[in-house]
């Protein structure tokens, strides 16, 4: 790696330092099979959502666009409330039944990012738009206690550090802020510029070249990945958005900083940023797919149960079941989830094993445990399998 020798000391040389660093070039051998795995989970996704009814892609959107302004945030380190941040995205889209009572003000900026963007993807993106978004992730002006430059490109230096204070680790220091609006001129027409590669390769290239930049005081994480969805959207062509890669990046923190601080010490050839951005979009698409999935299997197991007599408990156990159900359903978990009695646990088990909703697992005796018929059914028929009986 090259080094830049100021003011006595040797370190490495930036990105932003090179000749015509935005020249950006990769190697088609490496990207060109990621691309095609990407782009295929991408249309298998968006394929099996045909089909899908108007109020389930509605209710599959709603989690999509909440999961991605929470996770974008979280990367942050900052926490927003799901139910709240569901609340905001259900009243934007005009989901009635699902808006609660919840008073949003505090994450309907995170929100208005995320929307504004995939709502508004074929907008041009301009400096005055993205200020408007700055100012909605900080409506006081401040980021924690310290007064910041809001809905303005920063005016003073600026280092990506970590580390405790007095042993601070500096990872990038980005572009002089003089350079700043010059470089985001170049930006925004590149940005609105027609694409000369996959929009799928732009949004990689979009996610690096404004990190890189990094025009603000803070923030500069979120709106890279609202510039990424945006670029995304254009790429389904749809201002719907079934999948996002922000859930991804928070699961897999540590490995997106490292390959973002490689390549802003790197050179013009991206082809390792783009590597892993494909990868993770690919994972993060078929993370989403499963997503989709579970949901669809829900609205099928809710649908086959209308006209079976079920008890308030009952109801409340099997919603879990077909959720995110930890371990494995028995008599006594579900005593202790309901509050009753291991005897009525037990009748309520026995009563949807009757009505063919429940079956019980192979292992018995005092570690018998249950699952849902339909769900063993799609088990069994995957791998060609019998299904036992009860």
């Amino acid at each position: 790696m090259d080094n830049l020798r100021i003011a006595g000391y040797n370190r490495v040389m930036y990105l932003h330092e090179r000749e015509n660093w935005t020249n950006f070039t990769w190697d088609d051998r490496i990207i060109a099979p990621l691309l095609g795995d990407a782009r295929f989970a991408q249309g298998k996704l968006l394929g099996r959502l045909e089909d899908v009814g108007f109020d389930l892609l509605r209710e599959i959107e709603v989690d999509s666009l909440s999961a991605e302004a929470i996770a974008s945030s979280s990367i942050e380190g900052i926490q927003l409330d799901a139910t709240k941040v569901r609340s905001s995205v259900a009243r934007r889209l005009g989901v009635d039944q699902l808006v609660g009572d919840a008073d949003t003000r505090d994450v309907d900026g995170a929100v208005d990012v995320v929307l504004d963007a995939v709502g508004r993807r074929d907008d041009p993106l301009t400096a005055e738009r993205l200020f408007g978004w700055h100012a909605a992730l900080f409506p006081t002006g401040y980021s924690n206690l310290h007064k910041i430059n809001v809905a303005t490109f920063r005016t003073s230096p600026m280092e990506v550090v970590s580390g405790p204070i007095g042993h601070e680790k500096v990872h990038y220091e980005a572009p002089p802020a003089h350079d700043v609006p010059g470089l985001m001129a170049e930006f925004l027409a590149w940005f609105n510029a027609e694409p000369d590669c996959d929009l799928l390769v732009k949004a990689g290239l979009a996610h690096l070249r404004f990190l890189t930049v990094h025009p603000f005081d803070d923030g500069n994480g979120r709106i890279a990945r609202a510039l990424t969805e945006m670029l995304l959207a254009r790429s389904d062509n749809s201002p719907r958005r079934f999948y996002s890669m922000a859930g991804y990046i928070a699961a897999h923190r540590e490995g997106y900083y490292e390959a973002i601080e490689r390549a802003q010490k790197g050179t013009p050839d991206v082809s390792q940023w783009l590597s892993w951005f494909l990868q993770a979009l690919k994972a993060a698409i078929e993370a989403s797919s499963d997503e989709v999935g579970a949901i669809l299997s829900r609205s099928a197991l809710w649908a086959s149960l209308d006209a079976i007599s079920l008890n308030e408990r009952q109801r409340k156990v099997l919603s879990l079941l077909t959720g995110n159900f930890e371990g494995k359903l028995t008599a006594k978990k579900w005593a202790r989830l309901c509050k009753v009695s291991p005897d009525t646990a037990l009748r309520d088990i026995n009563d949807l094993i009757a009505k063919g909703i429940l079956k019980r697992d192979a292992a018995g005796g005092r570690s018998t445990s249950y699952s849902l018929r339909q769900r063993i059914d799609e088990t069994a028929k995957r791998n060609d399998q019998p299904t036992r009986g009860d």
